[in-house]
Order: C-alpha cells, then sequence, then structure tokens
C-alpha cells in the first residue's frame, strides 16, 4: 500500500508537468538557453547518447554507475525526471524489466528510442528461460554500431537541423567501434584455443563469445534472477575443472561470492572484475563503453593465459 500511494502522488504531480516538445526549440535548447535532457535507462546507454549528441543534448543516466539494470526499481524522483525529458533511451530485449510500468506512468508523448531495434537477439542458453532474448547486445561492437545509427536517427528526428552533426559523431564513434573490433579479435588471439572459455557470474557475454570464438559458461542468465541452483553450480565447477581452467570471472553489479566458492573448489582464480550492465565512476576502469571493453579484454586475456 505505502509503494503504491508514493507512486499516486507521483503521477498526481505529472499531471502538472509539461512536455518540451523539442521540435518547438531552437537547437535542442529549453527555454532557458540550457541544452535539453535526454534520459538513458543506464550509464552505457547514456555514454553513447552523449557521444552522438555532442553538445546539442545534455543526456543523463535514469540509473548511476554500479546499480544493477535488470530489477532496478523506479523511484518517483525518476518519474519526474523523465517527464522532464525530450527523449528516453533504453535497450530493450527485456533489459529494463520494469521499462512498461514505467512509460506507463508517464505522459504519452514523450518520445522513446529502443536502441536494440533491427537486432536478431541471441536466445539466453539456459533451460529455464529457453526463448528469451539475451538483452546484452552492445557487447559486440559489431551490434553497437546498430545502437549508434538507431540514436543518430532518433536524434535527428528530434532536431533536424543539426543532424549533419550527428552523423559525422556517429560515423567517428562508428569507426572506433570498429578499430575496437580488431582490438578485441587480436587479444583474444593470444589465448590458448583450449582456454577459450568465459566462466562469469550472468550470462552476459554471447554476443561478444559469438563473434571471437569464446565459450561461455556462466551462474545464472541474467542478473535480475541471480540465484544459482545446486546443479548448475555443480556443473559450472564440473566444467571448470574438466578444462583446467585458470580463471573465472564476475560482473561489477552483483556479488562474486558464489564465483568464488567456484575457484575454491577448482583451483582456479577468481581473475577479476568484468563491467557489462554498467560503467564504472569516472575514476574507474571503465566510464565509457570503450574503456569497458578494453578493461574486460585485458582481464580475460591476463587471467585465461596461464601463468
Amino acid at each position: 500500500m505505502a509503494v503504491a500511494l508514493v507512486w499516486s502522488l507521483a503521477l498526481l504531480g505529472l499531471m502538472g508537468c509539461t512536455t518540451i516538445n523539442p521540435r518547438h526549440q531552437q537547437g535542442g535548447k529549453t527555454p532557458s538557453g540550457e541544452p535539453a535532457k535526454i534520459l538513458a535507462s543506464f550509464t552505457v546507454l547514456a555514454d553513447l547518447a552523449q557521444i552522438v549528441a555532442g553538445d546539442h543534448f545534455q543526456v543523463e543516466s535514469l540509473i548511476k554507475p554500479g546499480a544493477e539494470v535488470h530489477s532496478y526499481e523506479p523511484t518517483p524522483s525518476d518519474l519526474r525526471r523523465a517527464a522532464a525529458a525530450v527523449l528516453i533511451v533504453d535497450n530493450g530485449l527485456n533489459l529494463e524489466s520494469w521499462r512498461e510500468r514505467f512509460y506507463t506512468d508517464l505522459p504519452p508523448n514523450i518520445p522513446r528510442v529502443t536502441l536494440s531495434q533491427g537486432i536478431e537477439p541471441l536466445p539466453i542458453a539456459d533451460a529455464a528461460v529457453a526463448g528469451q532474448p539475451n538483452p546484452h547486445a552492445w557487447m559486440s561492437p559489431r551490434l553497437a554500431l546498430t545502437y549508434v545509427d538507431n540514436l543518430r536517427q532518433a536524434l535527428t528526428d528530434l532536431a533536424p537541423e543539426h543532424g549533419e552533426d550527428f552523423a559525422a559523431n556517429a560515423a567517428v564513434y562508428g569507426q572506433q567501434l570498429r578499430q575496437l573490433d580488431e582490438e578485441l579479435r587480436q587479444a583474444i588471439a593470444q589465448v590458448p584455443e583450449e582456454q577459450r572459455l568465459l566462466v562469469s557470474c550472468e550470462g552476459a557475454f554471447s554476443y561478444l563469445a559469438q563473434d571471437y570464438g569464446l565459450e561461455e559458461a556462466f551462474l545464472w542468465p541474467v542478473n535480475g534472477d541471480s540465484e544459482v541452483t545446486s546443479q548448475r553450480l555443480a556443473g559450472v565447477i564440473a566444467l571448470v575443472k574438466a578444462r583446467q581452467l585458470p580463471a573465472v570471472f564476475c560482473e561489477s553489479t552483483v556479488s562474486d561470492a558464489v564465483q568464488r566458492e567456484v575457484a575454491a573448489a577448482t583451483g582456479a582464480r577468481l581473475a577479476g572484475i568484468f563491467y557489462v550492465d554498467s560503467l564504472s565512476d569516472p575514476e574507474g576502469p571503465a566510464p565509457t563503453l570503450l574503456d569497458l571493453q578494453r578493461h574486460n579484454i585485458r582481464t580475460l586475456v591476463n587471467g585465461l593465459q596461464t601463468p
């Protein structure tokens, strides 16, 4: 009852909010002259959106660095922030399990763009959720190009007078993603083929694994269901032992306690933390998506190369 009351009060407050139509603004500016705000569901998408938008819009992340996106619970203040945005950016593919309820409680005239639109998703490799899409498509630099192009189009629709700037920003970043793709390919080539098995807490690396010839094993399919079954835990331990894998890994937004059990049972090292569903703070190792990918691949290669 208390949660419902809070949301009801928040909705009453939104009734008095007005949404700024960017088509009626000069260059995406608010009446005060400040750049209009775009709200992205989580930090990775906010990074991409700011790169393509450049100085024409200010992009914020709904979810703070280090927070878990799958099971996030939006607050009344989140609703107010979203109601004041000129565009809302999300991932789709069931990543934001709270998305539809959140949008239902917002004014209907706020534009939205789902950045995974046009991507053929991989299914989650887990019998319990068979057939559901793996939402982590941004972990493939090749597919991240689709995210960038979807952003370019959405921003051009918002502020067509800056379409050339958005296209130029997208082109430069696209080249950086292609360079990153080659870097990752060369880095993984350093790992002996028999050790190209990535064992993580979440099954978030399917797209990366497909692109670069890795095998993947995990404790749970998505962090929103971060309870490992005894059967799966035993299976991961047996696999790590059988392959004599030197290292296992976990992600920054969840506890690594169970993965430490795997390491203790197999003699493997818990060789580092990956960033997937969240960037790090600016001072951390993964303040941007490009930094995130380079940090992860260094961690992976250093861990899997036998000391």
